[in-house]
């Protein structure tokens, strides 16, 4: 990768922060750019908001990315020690069984489930779920499981971050890919035209909880959301299913579930990403949503746009980005900026 440092990537995305949790992300964040901005603070919802002021300052431009992760909260603590737990975030059971994860982001444990020689025909065909999952932390008895465990615990994968060549691979690359794009971003120590607040969310895997308190406080005149979406390049997946693909730029999206993107914005950044010759991709496939949805309905409503960073199994212990992806979303997000007050007009 030239010119973009990949550290805060691997940092941010070997983090737990289950969404309610993002403590651990936030205040990472916080330290590495509270020297570079003008102001940091977090609001009562526990959002991370900087801000960094502009050479003209005739519009408030707001960049997003949310902290948190999916993950698991612990509902039971069984008889014979092991965990009962239930899904914070759309996770697939199918994913889950035998991986390793931490719980209240220090304790280890292992999913497990039914050994397949002891599954009936029925069980071998379905799916697992949930109720029928447990987590194993060693312990022999409710009594020795409940000195190190309450209910409403945390518990999140445990993937450490590996690169090779242009790949990447480690869990909660949605969002902390974006977060990391705009950790970059600051880096830079760059001015621009617009006021630009550079807000780190909570809670956007439950339901877009965090960006539902930004307009009050903001009042932003136009956002961007930078977002880690589904990658469709998997095996046995037809092609003109593919949502993004991996290696072929950050995606621009036009729609997705609950949100027409704003012609104007999403014109101007297909015209920016043209005019530097960036390398991107349309997102071909409008289910999910983002907190560009949330931003549109809220008060008086911010007209946004969405650019992701294709993943390889998103929601799922272990995901897969391309790093020339993620160089050409932090380049595209700062020639944006660079437009100043001709983008999107």
């Amino acid at each position: 990768m030239k010119g973009v440092k990949a550290l805060y990537l691997k940092e941010l995305s070997e983090l737990d922060g289950v969404s309610g949790d993002e403590g651990r992300v936030r205040d990472f964040i916080k330290e590495k750019i509270e020297s570079k901005v003008d102001s940091v603070k977090v609001d009562v919802l526990g959002n991370l908001i900087a801000f960094k002021k502009g050479t003209k300052s005739n519009r408030k431009f707001l960049l997003a990315a949310h902290m948190d992760e999916v993950g698991f909260m612990v509902t039971n603590i069984e008889d014979d020690g092991t965990l009962s737990f239930a899904p914070v975030g759309g996770v697939d059971p199918r994913v889950v069984v035998g991986k390793h994860v931490r719980i209240k982001g220090e304790l280890p444990g292992v999913i497990g489930y039914k050994a397949i020689h002891l599954q009936k025909k029925d069980e071998l065909l379905a799916s697992p779920k949930f109720e029928n999952l447990r987590i194993h932390i060693g312990a022999r008895s409710k009594e020795e499981a409940s000195r190190k465990i309450e209910l409403g615990d945390y518990i999140s994968f445990a993937t450490d971050f590996r690169q090779e060549h242009s790949r990447a691979t480690g869990k909660a690359f949605d969002d902390r890919a974006g977060c990391a794009v705009l950790m970059e971003v600051i880096e830079q120590e760059q001015r621009y035209e617009d006021d630009l607040y550079f807000a780190f969310l909570v809670q956007e895997e439950p339901g877009l909880r965090g960006s539902a308190v930004l307009f009050e406080q903001l009042q932003p005149d136009l956002a961007l959301v930078i977002e880690g979406t589904t990658a469709g390049d998997d095996p046995g997946l037809p092609e003109h299913q593919w949502a993004t693909h991996l290696g072929d730029g950050p995606a621009v999206t036009f729609m997705h579930r609950g949100y027409v993107v704003n012609k104007k914005i999403y014109e101007s950044i297909l015209q920016v990403a043209q005019k530097y010759d960036i390398k991107h991709q349309y997102k071909r496939r409008t289910a999910g949503g983002t907190d560009a949805a949330r931003l549109a309905k809220t008060g008086g409503g911010v007209p946004a746009g969405v650019i992701s960073i294709p993943a390889r199994y998103i929601h799922s212990p272990l995901s897969m980005i391309d790093l020339g992806d993620f160089e050409n979303t932090v380049k595209l997000v700062r020639k944006i900026l660079e437009e100043g007050e001709g983008f999107a007009r």
